[in-house]
Parts: C-alpha cells; structure tokens; sequence
C-alpha cells in the first residue's frame, strides 16, 4: 500500500464504509424474507475478503520494509497505521454513542 500510515489507515476505513454501505443496500430488499443457507456462506465470504484486504492495508509495506532488513522502520510503520486506524475508530464511536451519527 503506502508508507505514509494515515493512507493506510484511511483506505481500511474506506473499506470499511465502501463494505457496510454495499451490504446494506444490497440486503435493504431481503430484509423481511427469512435467511437462507447463503446468507453464512456469504457472511463467510466478506469477512474472508476483508481479513485479506486489511492485511494488506496493515501488513504489506511493513513486511517490505523488514524483508529489506529495515525493521524499526516496519514495527514504527505498523504501529502508527494501528493507531490512527483506533483514533478513527474511537472518534466514530464517540460520535455514535453521542448520538451525532
């Protein structure tokens, strides 16, 4: 992805919203027929999809960096995407639980 940890940690935030907003509005139609055997397998299939999508936006520069023998740099580099990934997360919970959003 980047080596600048506020882009990652922004683009796991837009995969975030892009994911909940497609399954909403996808779901908004069968929101009063009962599951079926699909609804796990597709349960299954996001979070598979989102599992490999955020190891990337976490996980690929800082590898890069500690195959290149650069290891601070990849440990600081993961630890500054993880924490403005949990600012945006408790900022959106704050907003949640204060009733803005």
């Amino acid at each position: 992805m980047s080596k600048n940890p506020f882009i990652n940690a922004l683009g796991a935030s837009a995969y975030i919203i892009l994911g909940v907003t497609v399954m909403t509005f996808v779901t908004q139609p069968l929101k009063d027929k009962p599951d079926t055997f699909f609804a796990p397998i597709a349960v299954l299939f996001m979070l598979t999809l989102s599992v490999a999508v955020m190891a990337y936006l976490f996980f690929y520069q800082p590898l890069q960096l500690f195959i290149e023998a650069r290891k601070k740099e990849a440990v600081d580099l993961f630890i500054k995407t993880v924490a403005i990934f949990a600012i945006f997360t408790l900022i959106t919970l704050l907003l949640l639980f204060s009733g803005l959003i």
